[in-house]
């Protein structure tokens, strides 16, 4: 079993390091907010994965992603919202200040979380993927749901482990025409993603 856990884990650590929206979220929050801001954000992001995972024990993600109506409507849903923070940051380009200590931390949860609980790939990826690769010495439903919290440890570490590098990189992307560049380029990175959350095969 321990053999089991230990290919999973790795597994999951290279889907864990692919580019996403996430990490794409993550630029944005930590370098206009700095690193308190991109860790609630990692936060956020951590829920929306703990949720999908305790669908997929539950065995209601498999239900979603067997409806082809609640998964279109899911992933329409999840294709705007990150369509609209990517015209958000193209928007304030440049002019977006940190908020003062306190303010806006609600924001931040409630965008990584958002990201994560519209977007029914991860609903796909739990429920084709994880009963494949759970350990055989535990009941199915125990193997998914300890896989589940090694993908969130993985992801907590990794753009946990993120932030930090761009908060200690802060002071250049602080400065007006790179913050500018970055939030362009952000802009069109999570409009991208979007638009292939929106076109992509069920």
């Amino acid at each position: 079993m321990l053999t089991q856990l230990i290919t999973a884990t790795g597994v999951l650590a290279l889907l864990t390091l692919v580019p996403g929206p996430d990490m794409a979220i993550v630029t944005k929050r930590a370098v206009s907010r700095g690193r308190a801001d991109g860790l609630r954000t990692v936060g956020g992001i951590a829920l929306g994965l703990l949720l999908w995972g305790t669908l997929t024990v539950a065995g209601l993600a498999a239900l979603l992603a067997a409806s082809a109506g609640v998964y279109l409507a899911v992933k329409l849903a999840g294709a705007a919202y990150l369509a609209w923070l990517g015209l958000q940051s193209l928007r304030h380009a440049g002019r977006e200040r940190p908020l003062p200590s306190g303010q806006g931390t609600g924001s931040a949860w409630r965008t990584g979380l958002l990201a994560n609980a519209l977007n029914p790939k991860i609903a796909v990826f739990y429920t084709g993927l994880l009963p494949t690769l759970a350990p055989s010495g535990l009941r199915p439903a125990a193997g998914m749901a300890l896989l589940v919290l090694v993908h969130v440890l993985l992801s907590v570490l990794w753009l946990g482990s993120y932030v930090y590098v761009l908060s200690r990189a802060r002071h250049f992307f602080a400065r007006p025409r790179v913050r500018a560049t970055l939030d362009r380029l952000t802009g069109v990175v999570l409009i991208a993603f979007g638009i292939r959350v929106a076109t992509a095969a069920s």
